[in-house]
């Protein structure tokens, strides 16, 4: 039988923050459907949930930087009545000057954290509209708002996901449907074994526990916050940044240049 809660997809969900949103939602009643790469890792945390909760996990092995698994997964959420929530998780970090960087491993950065969200946000919303219900839950980074040398491609695919969810809320403002971006700090995950700095070369007082994360992200999810930042103290801080960028809308197109680029 379904739970009431109604089915999450996450992906990334075999470690790390993924994996932690999968113990949460699980515990909160909500099926799931689990999506990463690594079958067994997936295997033994649907097994290990599905035991601790009682509710149905499903796993599906797939890796989104390749059309056709993530077209799987977009079947799926388009298709799937009782899919109430998609967590956007999986994603990848190259922090290095561009020059020095793989180009082709930066395009599957750009196609994980970019085009893949984007595909499945695209496929599951008719149904969530449809239903007057359901959010998606986007995990951005705090690499969105910090512009210096080697956060060129990681912090733009972050900005991306970041306006992408500002402005999808935006459109489905009215509709039952919640959108919520997530702006984690440096957490300690496994995406840091796999980029150029390592977990351990960082102050220790900047690292966040991902338990903690998502912990707070969930709380930032039951106030129907649309950006949580949970390691920022004063949330006026990140209200005072919008109202800024609020107050430049009625300058940013004129019909003629400002006096400074007068010839």
């Amino acid at each position: 039988m379904a739970t009431q809660q109604g089915t999450a997809l996450i992906t990334g969900a075999s470690t790390g923050i993924g994996a932690t949103y999968a113990h949460r939602l699980a515990h909160r009643g909500h099926d799931l459907i689990l999506v990463a790469r690594n079958e067994a890792k997936l295997q033994a945390l649907a097994r290990q949930l599905a035991t601790e909760t009682g509710v149905n996990v499903r796993i599906v092995v797939a890796d989104l930087t390749q059309p056709a698994d993530t077209a799987k997964v977009e079947q799926i959420l388009a298709t799937d009545p009782a899919i109430s929530v998609l967590v956007n998780n999986a994603g990848t970090a190259t922090l290095e000057p561009l020059k020095a960087a793989d180009v082709h491993k930066l395009e599957a950065e750009i196609t994980l954290n970019i085009t893949a969200p984007t595909r499945l946000s695209h496929a599951v919303l008719p149904g969530l509209l449809a239903r007057g219900h359901g959010a998606i839950i986007n995990i951005a980074s705090v690499m969105s708002q910090m512009v210096q040398p080697g956060n060129t491609v990681y912090g733009g695919t972050k900005a991306y996901l970041l306006h992408f969810s500002q402005a999808l809320a935006k459109e489905v403002e009215g509709t039952g449907v919640q959108i919520q971006a997530v702006l984690p700090g440096a957490t300690r995950t496994e995406i840091w074994s796999k980029g150029t700095t390592p977990l351990d070369a960082l102050p220790p007082e900047i690292v966040m526990e991902v338990d903690d994360l998502v912990d707070a992200a969930l709380v930032g999810f039951d106030q129907k916050e649309l950006v949580t930042i949970p390691s920022l103290p004063d949330a006026g801080d990140w209200q005072r940044l919008l109202d800024a960028r609020n107050a430049l809308l009625p300058n940013l197109s004129r019909n003629k240049p400002a006096a400074r680029y007068t010839p």
